[in-house]
């Protein structure tokens, strides 16, 4: 294993990123934890004896004393970071804020992002997405618009421009309260024929300016910094078959999943991409689910994922053999797995479906998805099996909640 470790997830997400993060945070010594993508969507579940917590911002290696860098790529919504911190302190973690730095260049998500988005998905009525609600899209939106210089009338993905947009706020901008208030005054306009104009601006600049104080907001190259002292796990958020790029839309979320990112970020580092997947396969809420099976939602009860208002219910099925190779060709590769829920007895593996998934980058993948049979077989051994499919080794496991239910398996020799 490389000095370095990317850690994403290679189906629609919950494939226990956060446990095989805190495992490998718990094995060895870990300068840092660096989120490279996402924002507050992200739930994380850790388990730690009669300790457990959902991550959404804050990086899965905080029960084991590691500090979370958020990256230029994470958007960052303070008012739940704030609560998270609290949550964190009530577990026993000594003053949360302080194992935090931020990026200055990462957008900030406000209530205006968040009320839009449940504006757009609640008009959606029975098309909804599948959006967690959290203002995700929002943030990523309108962080276009002004770069591509859009104005009113336009479409910009898929999106109808309905106002003049400004630049949009950022971590670095809560220092520097008369900048902040321009920004989120702007972003009150634009978004005004969508919300309403409820929002009481003068207030976030006030929360943003405390916020700021808090943290540890960071300029230039900190992920350099931090990777020439010591050892960094890359947490990804989602999963590659939720990506932005590679995704099957519109079912998708507004972030590049696969490593980009965390790549970009080390330069010319080297790193160990470990791709997380569970023995069955999940997915919240809408979107094309070929294994689907109601016997395996009833035979797996789910302790830390519901059905979410926004995001839709929680969906179970066959682990999906087509799949997890298209996920681990958007990547580029991947070096090794992490197989979570180990525990699942009497799984199967779709290994291709009644027709083979289209090459044409035209094709439509989620109409195509949607109209799929799988062809199933028995999966006895699902290390063996995934090693030999996949042709890497399997460098974590896990076989339940607590963190004492996962290895780090140390590699076989070449």
């Amino acid at each position: 294993m490389d000095r370095h470790v990317i850690v994403l997830g290679l189906g629609f997400g919950d494939e226990g990123k956060g446990a095989v993060v805190d495992a490998l945070c718990h094995d060895r010594p870990v300068t840092s934890v660096i989120r490279f993508n996402g924002g507050a969507q992200a739930a994380h579940n850790v388990v730690v004896g009669h300790r457990h917590h959902t991550f959404s911002q804050f990086g899965s290696g905080t029960l084991s004393g590691v500090p979370t860098h958020l990256s230029r790529h994470v958007l960052v919504e303070p008012i739940a970071l704030a609560a998270e911190s609290r949550a964190l302190a009530d577990l026993g973690v000594a003053d949360p804020l302080r194992l935090l730095s931020i990026d200055a260049d990462a957008l900030l998500t406000t209530p205006i992002h968040v009320a839009a988005n449940r504006a757009r998905e609640d008009a959606r009525g029975h098309a909804r997405h599948g959006s967690c609600g959290k203002g995700i899209g929002e943030t990523t939106w309108y962080g276009l618009l002004a770069d591509r210089g859009a104005a009113p009338g336009q479409v910009v993905e898929g999106q109808e421009v309905l106002g003049v947009p400004g630049p949009p706020p950022t971590v670095g901008d809560c220092a520097h309260p008369t900048a902040l208030r321009a920004k989120l005054d702007a972003l009150a306009r634009f978004y005004a024929p969508l919300t309403g104009d409820g929002f009481a601006v003068d207030d976030l600049v006030a929360l943003y300016r405390d916020f700021a104080g808090a943290v540890r907001v960071t300029t230039g190259d900190e992920v350099g910094r931090l990777a020439d002292r010591g050892p960094l796990v890359f947490e990804g958020a989602q999963g590659v078959l939720l990506d932005q790029w590679r995704g099957f839309h519109p079912h998708t979320t507004w972030s590049t999943v696969t490593p980009d990112n965390a790549r970009a970020l080390l330069g010319r580092r080297h790193a160990t991409v470990i791709g997380v997947t569970r023995t069955y396969q999940t997915r919240h809420g809408a979107g094309p689910f070929p294994t689907e099976d109601h016997d395996v939602l009833a035979r797996f009860p789910e302790r830390h994922n519901d059905t979410g208002h926004y995001q839709g219910s929680w969906r179970a099925g066959h682990l999906d053999a087509v799949l997890l190779r298209y996920a681990v060709d958007a990547c580029g590769g991947i070096d090794a797995l992490a197989v979570t829920h180990l525990d699942a007895p009497d799984l199967k593996v779709a290994t291709a479906y009644d027709a083979p998934l289209p090459t044409d980058p035209a094709a439509d993948l989620t109409a195509f998805l949607t109209h799929r049979t799988p062809l199933l077989t028995a999966l006895p051994d699902p290390l063996t099996w995934l090693e030999n499919h996949l042709g890497v080794p399997v460098l974590v496991t896990g076989a339940g909640p607590d963190r004492a239910d996962y290895a780090v398996r140390a590699p076989a020799p070449r």
